[in-house]
């Protein structure tokens, strides 16, 4: 029998809510079917077999909260009635409509499963991500081992008990997180509860946190507190911003595409961040990552929370382009929709409040990228130029940077860089 487990669709899951099943007990599954969906902190995700056999037993309900990632939901029993191993951290996908389901591929567990391999004659090796993941893990070579899955495909149980390879192997996702968390060096203090603070039950209505609000106060209180940030602020001047922005949006009409203000704080950040590359970076225990390309995760007010969708390699397009991906982008994150590479492994963020009247603010960083910037309204204040008091539009940018990696100078000449592009705008339509 295989145990069908809970898998951990992303870095930040601990639980979520099985939402729907896709089969029932009697079915007949193959690797790849879609058999479930499952609601975790940031989107709904749909899981897939990785292992062909007979549906025996649905061990959760659907409509089940609180989950935990590795509890069994399910069990199968292959067609030969061997035993087969657990399917584990291999990401099923939720839904089981009877036939195949045309979805996203299910899931990134913590650990993504490595690239397939290929043999020394350079032909692909079939594997399971699963077999791929234990694989890399546990440092056997898919190359040795004779696969017994569907059309020799190697599954999990070829690969458990092989010869490990010297000197390969990773840490479990479990041992990783135990590492990370054992390095943290702060443990968080437990807020007082109410009752404690002298306010009677009655007097309020308790609304729970689901898994997206306990993963973003755990990863917030981590931010805060292991991450030492500082803020950097900057006044730009947006006039011909606005003015460029209006004609661009006339061109554009025709098309449906109407390009935003933030879009444009997208770009430039993006062009800033490779005339400054030390500021497109993250801390990591081995040193530091100088990202090659400037994936900027844009902040999304969603229900119960906020995800940060990712336009990646956002130097290399234009603003039409970035217009169309962000509206896209975000109307999936309301709807929960997003895959996980489509809001993990942004290298800076950007949060905009301006549309809500706010002047100025200072964010939290989205750890492991070494700053976020946050954006305020543009508001007439009057300026000095020429000597002559003017009146200019202006808008405040507050970059807040993670100081192992971006100090003052670096943050400093970031935002010089920035601030020209916002101003003069013409240069962004290269």
């Amino acid at each position: 029998m295989t145990d069908i487990l809970m898998p951990a669709l992303s870095p930040t899951m601990e639980e979520g809510v099985l939402a729907k099943w896709h089969v029932k007990v009697g079915d007949v599954v193959s690797a790849g079917d879609v058999i479930a969906e499952i609601e975790t902190d940031k989107a709904t995700m749909e899981v897939e077999a990785v292992d062909e056999g007979e549906v025996t037993d649905i061990l959760v309900a659907e409509g089940t909260e609180g989950v935990k990632v590795n509890t069994p939901i399910a069990r199968l029993k292959d067609e030969g009635g061997a035993a087969a191993p657990a399917a584990k951290a291999e990401a099923p996908k939720a839904e089981a409509a009877p036939a195949k389901t045309e979805a996203p591929k299910a899931a990134v567990p913590i650990a993504p499963a490595p690239a397939a391999p290929k043999s020394a004659s350079g032909e692909r090796i079939f594997a399971s991500p699963l077999a791929r993941r234990i694989a890399a893990q546990n440092g056997v070579d898919l190359t040795s081992i004779k696969g017994t899955g569907p059309h020799g495909r190697i599954v999990k149980r070829d690969v458990e008990g092989a010869p490990q390879t010297a000197g390969k192997g990773a840490a479990q996702p479990a041992a990783l997180s135990a590492t990370v968390a054992a390095t943290t060096g702060i443990a968080p203090r437990q807020a007082p509860s109410l009752a404690q603070m002298g306010i009677p039950d009655g007097s309020y209505d308790l609304i729970p946190l689901d898994g997206m609000k306990k993963a973003v106060a755990r990863r917030m209180v981590d931010s805060i507190q292991n991450v030492p940030h500082f803020p950097l602020f900057i006044d730009v001047e947006i006039d011909q911003l606005m003015a460029v922005r209006a004609k661009v949006n006339r061109m554009l009409e025709p098309q449906g595409i109407k390009v935003s203000v933030n879009d444009f704080v997208i770009k430039a950040a993006a062009l800033a961040l490779k005339m400054v590359p030390e500021a497109n970076a993250s801390y990591t225990p081995e040193g530091i990552a100088m990202h090659h390309n400037a994936d900027v995760s844009m902040a999304v007010a969603i229900d119960g929370g906020l995800i940060t969708p990712i336009i990646k390699k956002a130097e290399t397009k234009g603003l039409a382009q970035i217009a169309t991906e962000s509206k896209d982008l975000a109307k999936r994150a309301r709807e929960r929709k997003l895959k996980p590479e489509e809001f993990q492994g942004g290298t800076f963020s950007v949060s905009n409040l301006g549309m809500f009247g706010i002047k100025q603010f200072t964010s939290i960083i989205n750890e492991p990228q070494g700053c976020i910037m946050s954006v305020g309204a543009g508001e007439q204040r009057p300026v000095v130029k020429d000597g002559q008091l003017a009146v200019a539009t202006v808008m405040t940018a507050t970059l807040t940077c993670d100081h192992r990696v971006v100090d003052g100078a670096t943050g400093a000449r970031f935002l010089q860089a920035f601030k020209p592009l916002i101003e003069d705008p013409v240069a962004m339509l290269a």
